[in-house]
């Protein structure tokens, strides 16, 4: 049964809910790749589907705007699965458990994957009226945006005639974004040694934190689950000895950890001094972060004495100090020409794992400045080094610089202050947008990037508003319109 029908506009609910009935987290973009052919082939538009799995469709000009110059429209395929710890939601299998409440379209425990299927559903709804006035239309729909824009860096550029682009990857109703950071991944490797040992085990969790997308909301100074955990295991360090047995957090070097657990092993003597000293720095966290993570929580649980393999002492101290000495968050803000304040450079640690060889931290780096991305992912090699430890970077993608002789930027504006009454903002973001590799595949390219409202990207609190969505869409009808 449809949870989407009858919401408007329907035709773009209804591809939106078909795309969350196909399972399409980054990696596993087939099944949507080929639903998207398909979807051209059933129309008898023109369709490439690259080795990869990008789709481009091309349709062709309505009357009276044969001699217009092409529009690209552009979306990624993928969404970031992340979910809550009590959620059974298989991503490679199951359809997104959609609901609606109220203006809002939301997913039960899990990310809603509006990033970027509501911009893919609103592409596929202009190629599938034929009411809509529009020049030639080039629709790109791009593979694993979320893990590095492989899909963009191996898009065939050639193919693509538009020097006009119109990227639906944003996520602000009312912005109109003309500039982004670009980015890469670092990855610190560390090889470990772990040796049996016997004690009392102790569960902790670290949880109830806000996440978020490591762009966006980088400067909204949310707690991240990985490094607290590394303040922890220091806090304990300086009171007490103890062995660490394991080690994780967060699932994306692109979301904000809202998670992060350890079992560590006590002395029967230690263990209460153990729990009091946890309750201690949940306390003294808490105070810390008291304005912007109101649920934050240390959970603390014994399970009782056990003998497994632990980190040696010589390990875990290399492993403590690079939690403790990575940078993280926020490094560097700037301003903008409208004298704004705005992030420039930021680092979030997404991933931490141990295995029985080696403990990893992958981080996601960004920077409007490329020369400034590359000066801090040289010091995480730095940092990385000084503990034996090795660094690699991978998923390096460009920024995208603002345009001043922009022409679909001013049409945009006029549109939108004469349906709203009001003027749109236009900004930079610093989240990194495809927009960036088309900007230096294309270029001289006109590129200007708007979306509907979508909340909590890259968390299970992901939220698309459905009057919004009716408005995006209207304003890119009416976009195409004037496009002759």
């Amino acid at each position: 049964m449809s949870v989407l029908q009858g919401i408007e506009p329907k035709i773009i609910f209804g591809f939106f809910e078909e795309i969350c009935e196909i399972p399409h987290g980054s990696g596993n973009i087939r099944q949507l790749s080929n639903y998207l052919k398909k979807f051209a082939t059933d129309r008898n538009l023109r369709v490439n589907q690259e080795p990869c799995g990008n789709i481009v469709i091309y349709k062709a000009a309505t009357a009276g705007y044969e001699n217009s110059q092409p529009i690209c429209l552009q979306a990624h395929m993928d969404m970031v699965c992340e979910k809550t710890s009590d959620s059974r939601h298989n991503f490679k299998k199951n359809p997104l458990p959609i609901a609606v409440m109220d203006d809002e379209v939301f997913s039960r425990n899990t990310t809603l994957g509006a990033d970027d299927g509501i911009g893919v559903a609103m592409i596929m709804a202009v190629l599938d009226s034929d009411d809509i006035e529009h020049p030639p239309i080039e629709a790109v729909f791009t593979v694993d945006e979320e893990t590095g824009m492989e899909g963009a860096k191996n898009l065939n550029f050639s193919s693509i005639k538009s020097r006009r682009v119109v990227n639906l990857d944003s996520e602000d109703e009312g912005i109109f974004y003309v500039s982004c950071a670009g980015g890469l991944r670092g990855t610190i490797n560390l090889p470990v040694d772990m040796k049996n040992h016997t004690g009392v085990e102790y569960d902790v969790v670290i949880s109830g934190l806000h996440g978020g997308h490591s762009g966006e909301m980088i400067d909204r100074y949310y707690a991240n689950a990985i490094i607290i955990m590394g303040r922890l295991l220091r806090f304990l360090q300086q009171r007490m000895k103890f062995r660490i047995v394991e080690l994780s957090g967060g699932l994306m070097d692109n979301a904000i950890p809202r998670e992060a657990g350890c079992h560590i092993h006590v002395s029967e003597e230690n263990s209460l001094g153990f729990e009091q000293t946890i309750a201690e720095f949940e306390e003294l966290i808490k105070n810390e972060y008291h304005a912007n993570e109101k649920n934050l929580m240390i959970y603390c649980e014994n399970i009782g004495e056990t003998e497994k393999p632990v980190l040696r002492n010589d390990t875990a101290k290399k492993v403590m100090y690079l939690l403790t000495a990575v940078p993280d968050g926020v490094i560097k803000m700037c301003r903008d020409e409208g004298q704004e304040w705005l992030v420039e450079t930021s680092l979030n640690f997404g991933i931490m794992r141990l295995s029985e060889n080696r403990f990893t931290l992958e981080a996601g780096l960004r920077s409007s400045i490329s020369t400034e991305k590359y000066a801090l992912s040289s010091k995480l090699r730095v940092i990385a080094e000084m503990a034996g430890a090795t660094y690699t970077e991978s998923y390096d993608y460009p920024a995208w610089e603002y345009n001043e002789d922009s022409k679909l930027l001013p049409m945009l504006k006029r549109l939108y202050e004469s349906e709203y009454g009001s003027s749109p903002v236009v900004k930079g973001i610093h989240a990194g947008l495809e927009c960036g590799i088309i900007y230096h595949a294309l270029k001289p390219v006109d590129i200007v990037s708007f979306g509907p409202t979508v909340k909590g990207a890259h968390t299970p609190k992901e939220t698309l508003s459905i009057s919004s969505t009716k408005r995006t869409y209207d304003l890119l009808v009416a976009l195409l319109r004037e496009l002759k």
